[in-house]
């Protein structure tokens, strides 16, 4: 099986529109949530990380959701040189709910559910670039970035793809924003992830791109070196209540990686700021034996970002091995977990190796990888 190299990535989000911006800012504790007033999304105040809204909004060529992923492709693709006509050259897109703002404000015609489908969009954006192969689209709840990632790897390591464009975006709408308040599960202030007084989630709008390859690159070679993906079969979206099912996907993931627990040098969580959510991680955590393991969640800063959130908090991961420094947990103050977890409270700054990335959603799916440098 052949290794698979990370040679490119990207983020846009309010926070900045290259991953070196968005780093930047989450070592200055930036953040971008902040309250919104917004009639057409909510008919109450919302804390959530958003776009302006005259930013990138729908045009006659692209929807916003569109040209998200568009931009971020551009941008990681302007930092190599990458043949789009050959047919091992792929193109993955994650997402969640992709055009279903159109629904909003737009009646359903059989025009509008082809517009709506992902594989349109997904075939809108191959060839607005020039690829050759098919698109693949995942869709798999708040796992979708990390499930796309590991399809991904799987395909350049078996030898059936050489290079693969990673990309994955969510649009905040009425739509979306309603689902969440309907379960309660949107705090009514900033997020506290895996705090003792943690209300619920805040939402966001990002997108990301990672390009993953066979071809070791010349500088620092990342790797996407495990991962696995595993179902609760507990509830349609409460997670399970033991965090067996993730250790499950933790445990795999790192034993394909083949690395020593000890090399993990911090854990992405998936980190929600919902009671469930982050007590489950912790129990999965206490289980694999990494509760010593410094750990952090970004949703502080980004909100929830959906089908982008797998993706953008693996890319700010690689920029933490890069730098040697692990970004703290905004909203993070008063340990509160079912076990107790090493929560980065603060910047941590030191020689890095490797980090584990977890995520969890809706369903009881539950997904895991493994990054390391070589």
């Amino acid at each position: 099986m052949r290794q698979v190299f990370v040679i490119a990535h990207n983020i846009i989000s309010p926070l900045g529109y290259t991953t070196k911006e968005n780093f930047l800012q989450l070592v200055k504790g930036q953040t971008g949530v902040k309250m919104h007033h917004d009639s057409a999304k909510s008919d109450i105040p919302f804390y959530a990380s958003l776009f302006p809204n005259e930013e990138m909004a729908d045009n006659e060529h692209f929807t916003k959701f569109e040209q998200l992923i568009t931009k971020s492709i551009g941008e990681a693709l302007s930092q190599i040189q990458t043949d789009f006509r050959s047919e091992k050259t792929g193109l993955i897109i994650s997402s969640t709910k992709g055009n279903i703002s159109l629904m909003e404000s737009n009646r359903l015609t059989p025009e509008l559910v082809k517009r709506i489908s992902l594989h349109s969009s997904a075939k809108k954006i191959s060839d607005h670039f020039g690829f050759s192969s098919k698109p693949i689209i995942v869709s798999n709840a708040c796992i979708s970035g990390l499930v796309a990632l590991i399809t991904a790897g799987r395909l350049i390591a078996s030898g059936k793809m050489d290079t693969i464009i990673v990309s994955g975006a969510d649009v905040i709408t009425k739509f979306i924003l309603s689902g969440f308040q309907a379960f309660q599960a949107v705090s009514d202030e900033p997020c506290k992830p895996f705090d003792a007084n943690r209300k619920g989630i805040n939402l966001g709008e990002a997108a990301a791109t990672v390009v993953l390859s066979a071809h070791k690159p010349d500088n620092e070679a990342i790797i996407l070196s495990g991962g696995s993906v595993s179902n609760d079969a507990n509830h349609i979206s409460g997670p399970s209540r033991t965090g067996e099912e993730l250790f499950q996907a933790i445990d795999a993931a790192i034993k394909e990686a083949q690395i020593d627990k000890g090399k993990i040098d911090f854990i992405s969580a998936h980190g929600t700021a919902t009671m469930y959510n982050d007590d489950m991680e912790s129990k999965a955590i206490t289980l694999a034996g990494l509760e010593q393991t410094p750990l952090n969640s970004l949703k502080g800063y980004y909100g929830h970002t959906l089908g982008a959130a797998g993706l953008l908090e693996t890319v700010i991961s690689i920029e933490s091995l890069i730098q040697g420094k692990i970004i703290s947990t905004m909203g993070f103050e008063t340990p509160g977990t079912a076990q107790p977890v090493h929560v980065c409270s603060a910047v941590i700054e030191k020689e890095l190796n490797g980090f584990l990335k977890t995520a969890s959603g809706f369903g009881g799916c539950n997904a895991a990888i493994i990054v390391k440098k070589n």
